[in-house]
């Protein structure tokens, strides 16, 4: 297409390629811009070429994105970008910031730790700031910021956050996505969340599992389980469904790291989280919210996670888990976590609209005469053909 404005996306990891899907969607029906996609190299990048091709996106060589000459960058992640020939527009891949800087080598005698995102580590190339844009979801980030890298201030807006706005958008259908999950009326269905390392969810399944198959009635409940992509990336899929081998035939669903999570969540009647992303979405919704044991000292005190983790109730192997999930379902209340929920976005439903207008800012075109609407959320597919059991060692 001639005389196109170019904009290369970078995709490090899955979860980097699910958000920024939010973004170059926004470039839709444009015939003044053409979008470049890259593979950035990364540790947890398996199975990303994989979801891309999925999607019918070809890529061009990260090698040959270096050298190239674009418009303008979109990225989630910081690896490398900043070897890239054009402005880099970084947003976010989660819900706020939870998780503190693991790697302190880098750090100055007496510097705090902070989440990736609003860490000088993250957003500083020697000295100066890397990236021309960075958004975020919310003003209180900016109070974070303005103590961790004032410097970055300058070209920080807030736009708010598209899963907030996908989900807010699609309660009005549970109804619709659980009777496309293959759920009966009425019937228990619980998902179960995690982001990935060792202590999360799934880096203590060991405790979980054996009160999910041995403690729900299978006739009667049906589970979902809901993996970071970089579990999946760094064991592998064999491995993955090879640890859960014990779900088969028990009515446990194991969604792919590439499908839809959203409308699981609004779907779900209990969601059994640790301190990741999921969790903090899953307070947008109806459903009862139950913690497994997190780390306290690797999430930001000024997160969504850390406020949940002093509101919602804690899952112990002391008691039986039905029991349980009774208990946090009679205890909850509409609005329950209404103050953890307000953290996830200050400008609720505006993402789609702000986000566009600054990419075209960046660009400097005029956008479209049309309103950036909220997409809606797919219809799921059937939780059988996610059934542990039916999925198959030779995957």
């Amino acid at each position: 297409m001639p005389d196109c404005e170019r904009v290369l996306v970078v995709v490090h990891t899955v979860a980097f390629a699910q958000r920024l899907r939010e973004a170059y969607c926004l470039l839709e029906a444009d015939l003044r811009i053409q979008v470049v996609f890259t593979v950035a190299p990364h540790a947890f990048g398996g199975g990303v070429a994989r979801y891309l091709e999925s999607l019918g996106i070809a890529t061009v060589p990260w090698e040959e994105a270096l050298r190239a000459e674009f418009d303008l960058v979109l990225a989630a992640g910081s690896r490398g970008v900043h070897e890239l020939n054009a402005p880099v527009l970084r947003m976010s891949h989660g819900a706020g910031h939870i998780k503190l800087l693991t790697d302190t080598s880098l750090l100055a005698p007496g510097e705090t730790r902070a989440p990736g995102m609003l860490s000088r580590q993250h957003l500083l190339h020697e000295g100066r700031v890397g990236p021309a844009a960075i958004v975020y979801a919310h003003e209180r980030d900016l109070e974070e910021l303005a103590l961790s890298c004032p410097e970055a201030l300058g070209v920080a807006h807030v736009v708010g956050d598209p899963c907030v706005d996908r989900i807010v958008a699609g309660m009005p259908r549970r109804e619709e996505y659980r009777r496309a999950l293959g759920l009966d009326e009425g019937q228990p269905f619980v998902v179960v969340t995690s982001t990935w390392g060792p202590t999360s969810t799934f880096g203590r399944i060991d405790a979980l599992l054996p009160q999910l198959l041995s403690q729900l009635p299978g006739d009667d409940y049906r589970v979902a389980f809901l993996f970071h992509p970089n579990i999946f990336s760094g064991h592998g899929s064999w491995q993955v469904r090879s640890w859960l081998a014990g779900c088969r035939g028990r009515g446990i669903s194991v969604v792919p790291p590439e499908a839809d999570w959203q409308s699981l969540l609004i779907a779900a009647d209990w969601v059994i989280g640790d301190h990741g992303s999921l969790t903090a979405y899953s307070t947008l919704t109806d459903a009862a919210v139950l913690l497994t044991p997190g780390p306290r000292r690797e999430i930001a005190a000024y997160s969504p996670a850390a406020l949940l983790a002093t509101v919602a109730p804690v899952v112990t192997p002391g008691h039986p888990l039905d029991e349980q999930l009774r208990y946090a379902a009679r205890q909850h209340r509409p609005g329950q976590y209404a103050q953890v929920a307000a953290l996830l976005s200050s400008v609720p439903g505006e993402f789609h609209q702000r986000m566009r207008t600054l990419i075209y800012s960046m660009l400097e075109l005029g956008e479209p005469a049309n309103a950036a609407l909220v997409p809606p959320l797919p219809l799921p597919a059937p939780l059988e053909q996610w059934e542990a059991g039916s999925l198959g060692m030779a995957q």
